[in-house]
Order: structure tokens, then C-alpha cells, then sequence
């Protein structure tokens, strides 16, 4: 039965694809200011044909452009955090080869970027573009996903992007916690949680499958307040004070805490 409604789930994935890349097509020809109405639906469908229930809680920021960074588990972080905010990813350059999700990513306006730190401090062009343009970007500074227990070190060159100007101003910069609590309305733990995260080695499709036959997942979103490089002595210290305000986060959105 599990296998059965998996398949079912990928068949109405495409076709869910299918239904919306046309779509946003004809916008981004001829109505580009409208760009994000279509990700943000087609990121909410995915989470309602994956079942996956959004949790949010904090205030968004409300400056446009805001830079978002996030701890990274899964790939499920992106329909999670593209169903409750309008903006583009900045992603590692080989996400672009991935089939389908490669060519689903350009369609939403993501950044590919190469993973070194000239590409980092020194990129400009379309990232500009957008800021100018006012869009939101999507930030994961530690470059990989974690097991979903425990945040890695956010690389300090990634908030390069944080020293930006807009309009005279710093860009603001918003840390905001994705958490994976709970299975079936069970908490998730250190055992459970491989259901979730994507980690090392292990082979996506092979991922997906073994999620889809799961269940129901409960994903967070902890929105924490926004900062300014203009508050830090350094990008180090900016990204080492956002990390630890993701991983205080995490560790009390897995034991059920709310944030203080």
C-alpha cells in the first residue's frame, strides 16, 4: 500500500510540474513582476502531495530585500521555505545538472554560484539585480545539509552578501531556524530523523522513495530577528552569531521548546 501511494504521489508530482512550468513560462516572458506567485504555489503544492505540514512561527521581515539564511537538512527545505516566502535560492552551480530539478530551479529565479570564496565575496551581476529589483534571497551557509540534529559551521564568505547596499543601507539579514519534529505526530530523534535529512553520499532518488513511504512530516520554520552587519566587528562574527541562533532553535524546536 505504502509502495502504491508512492507511486501515485511522483505520478501527481509531474504532472503538478507539468501544470505550472508553462505557466510561469508565459511570466517570466512578459509578466516578471509577478515571478514568485508561481513558486510559491507550486511549493505548496508539493508540500500537500508530500505531506508535509509547515509550522511557522517569529515575525518575517518586511524589508525588501531581505537576506535569509537557514540551516540545510533536506532537499524537502526547499518547498518548505519556497511555500511561505517569495524570493530566489542562491545554489551550489551543479544543482543546474540535476534532472528536472535543474531546469525547475531556473525557473524560480535561483542563483547558481560556484562554492568558493572568490565566487562568493566577488558575485555580482544577476545577485545584484535581484537585491536592486528588491527580491528576497535564500541563504544556506553551511554549503551542505546536516542530519537535522546538529548545525555545521556557517562559512563566514557567504555573508559577503550581507555588506551589500540598498539604497544606502546594509542589506538586513534574517537567521531562521528549519526544523524536522515530527513523523506521523511523533517526535522525530536521532534514530528517525535519516527519514528526513539528506546526508553524505546517500543517492536522492533513493532518498525520495524511502521518504515518500514514511508518512506524514511536520517541518518548522523559526523566524528570529533580523540583523545588520552594521551590529558585528566582522562577516565571522555575523555568521558565528546567526549559527548559534539556529542551533539554540533547533535544539528546542526537536524537544518541543517554544522560542523564548
Amino acid at each position: 500500500m505504502n509502495s502504491l501511494r508512492s507511486i501515485l504521489t511522483i505520478i501527481a508530482v509531474f504532472l503538478w510540474v507539468g501544470l505550472l512550468v508553462p505557466v510561469q513560462i508565459v511570466i517570466l516572458l512578459g509578466f516578471k513582476q509577478h515571478k514568485y506567485v508561481i513558486p510559491k504555489l507550486f511549493h505548496a503544492g508539493l508540500c500537500w502531495l508530500l505531506r508535509v505540514e509547515v509550522v511557522v512561527t517569529g515575525t518575517i521581515s518586511s524589508n525588501h530585500p531581505t537576506l535569509f539564511v537557514f540551516n540545510h537538512i533536506s532537499w524537502m527545505d526547499i518547498p518548505v521555505i519556497g511555500k511561505i516566502l517569495p524570493g530566489s535560492f542562491v545554489s551550489k552551480d551543479d544543482v543546474q545538472s540535476y534532472p528536472l530539478v535543474g531546469a525547475v530551479s531556473k525557473l524560480q529565479q535561483t542563483i547558481f554560484i560556484s562554492r568558493t570564496r572568490p565566487a562568493i565575496v566577488g558575485h555580482k551581476g544577476e545577485m545584484q539585480e535581484h537585491l536592486e529589483n528588491g527580491d528576497n534571497l535564500f541563504l544556506f551557509p553551511e554549503g551542505t545539509s546536516s542530519n537535522g540534529i546538529v548545525v555545521q559551521h556557517f562559512k563566514s564568505p557567504y555573508f559577503a552578501l550581507a555588506e551589500r547596499e540598498i539604497d544606502g543601507k546594509h542589506l538586513t539579514v534574517q537567521p531562521v531556524t528549519v526544523a524536522y519534529s515530527r513523523l506521523n505526530n511523533i517526535g522525530l530523534t536521532r534514530g528517525t530523523m535519516s527519514v528526513v535529512a539528506w546526508v553524505g553520499d546517500e543517492e536522492l532518488l533513493g532518498h525520495v522513495w524511502n521518504f515518500l513511504k514514511k508518512g506524514k512530516i511536520t517541518a518548522e520554520l523559526r523566524f528570529h530577528e533580523p540583523v545588520l552587519i552594521d551590529d558585528y566587528d566582522s562577516r565571522k562574527t555575523m555568521a558565528s552569531d546567526c549559527q548559534l541562533t539556529i542551533a539554540k532553535s533547533l535544539s528546542r524546536a526537536l524537544t518541543g521548546r517554544p522560542e523564548p
